[in-house]
């Protein structure tokens, strides 16, 4: 009992004398929540057909937010493969006249430009994706980086935050949907499948987890002495 009390104290006094920074949170990694919709299930020959990102902010508690979601419809780049079941299960038609789609490199482009912006902003030396079933969406983006020979990245290469785990973990459930619902997070089905949606709830959840964890005292650590990293 002394040393659950004593643990608890210092997870308090590191509570109260932290200045709570997302850059101390995630060892100086930003994370940035992305979804995006495709014709497929192949990174290298399937079409990416949406993209959407949320930036993570931190307020003066320690408390993880959602900041801005940036969405953009994608042209499919040459020869993309597209699967007419992919289609009818998103409803996304990319050939429709006013759909506002731009090549990929014109996206990532802009996308990449804000993310560099909130990385300096709040002194984070890179992005990590957020994403529910991360390792789909980081390969779409990763072949679509290889695709446009874009040498410097602000996004980790390969680590991320799965969303399905950590919600399996904190809930027990896997499925964006329900997991959002056992969050007591609002979810339309009707809404889903758009890449601007699944982001923001995507979002929704990481943050739901992150601060419930901060709640029962898992954040700060209560460390006694700082690791030597050498």
């Amino acid at each position: 009992m002394a040393a659950s009390r004593k643990m608890s104290d210092e997870v308090e006094n590191l509570s109260d004398d932290s200045n709570h920074s997302i850059e101390d949170r995630f060892r100086g990694y930003l994370p940035v929540v992305i979804d995006i919709e495709t014709g497929g299930f192949n990174s290298a020959t399937d079409a990416m057909l949406e993209i959407a990102a949320t930036l993570i902010k931190m307020d003066e508690h320690g408390n993880i937010y959602c900041g801005e979601t940036y969405s953009y419809h994608v042209r499919p780049f040459e020869g993309a493969n597209i699967d007419p079941a992919a289609l009818e299960f998103t409803g996304i038609n990319p050939d429709h006249p006013l759909r506002p789609s731009q090549n990929e490199d014109v996206v990532l482009s802009d996308l990449f430009k804000h993310v560099r912006a909130e990385l300096k902003a709040v002194n984070c030396k890179r992005a990590i994706m957020v994403a529910h079933n991360a390792a789909f969406d980081q390969g779409f983006l990763n072949a679509a980086i290889a695709r446009c020979d874009i040498k410097r990245t602000p996004f980790h290469p390969f680590s991320s935050f799965d969303t399905a785990s950590l919600a399996g973990l904190a809930l027990g459930q896997t499925v964006l949907a329900k997991a959002c619902y056992y969050a007591g997070i609002e979810f339309d089905n009707e809404d889903a499948h758009s890449a601007s949606y699944d982001t923001q709830k995507t979002a929704d959840l990481f943050c739901y987890i992150v601060n419930r964890w901060k709640s029962l005292g898992g954040w700060p650590a209560p460390l006694i002495e700082k690791p030597n990293e050498d």
